[in-house]
């Protein structure tokens, strides 16, 4: 009887690391992927439309402490560019954290997105809702790194294999 139960919980904790090895690099690699399409086409919305993005930013955004043409720019460029860092997970952990510091910004920036005032639709699941489920993408890739499917973790492995032969054998001057 121990020994099917050891069997079973041996077999139970193998499968569940091969599935964590596996799952797990995949789960953070969509996350980082569906986060960076969304703020991309934001971005590229307001590249290619850039009369109506420096309208909205001059009227309906409240961005705190930039003025709206200086907003405007780095919106748009900050859009443009990292979602691509945070897709392909190039200096994963703090290109996430700067776009979850952009993506409270944004939706602070924006009234409109939450009616019933900031802190009641904070805790609603309607309000801002796309925000909420970004951040929580976003501080998924902060708090674990992007993942064994990133270009962080190709360069860590170059790195490692280049320096190990320097290791092993050592020159003496």
């Amino acid at each position: 009887m121990t020994t099917m139960l050891q069997r079973l919980t041996s077999g139970y904790a193998c499968g569940t690391r091969g599935l964590a090895d596996w799952l797990g690099p995949t789960v953070l690699l969509l996350l980082r992927v569906w986060v960076a399409i969304a703020f991309w086409r934001a971005g590229v919305v307001k590249f290619e439309d850039p009369m109506g993005t420096q309208f909205l930013f001059n009227t309906t955004y409240q961005v705190p402490l930039l003025p709206p043409d200086l907003a405007v720019v780095l919106a748009t460029w900050i859009e443009l560019i990292l979602p691509w860092l945070v897709g392909l997970g190039i200096a994963g952990r703090l290109s996430a954290l700067f776009l979850f510091i952009y993506n409270i910004i944004a939706f602070v920036s924006f009234p409109a997105l939450w009616p019933h005032g900031f802190w009641a639709d904070l805790f609603t699941t309607t309000a801002f809702a796309d925000h909420k489920v970004w951040g929580l993408m976003l501080l998924a890739v902060i708090a674990w790194g992007p993942g064994r499917w990133s270009i962080d973790t190709l360069i860590e492995y170059l790195w490692r294999r280049w320096r190990r032969p320097a290791a092993a054998n050592p020159t003496t001057t």
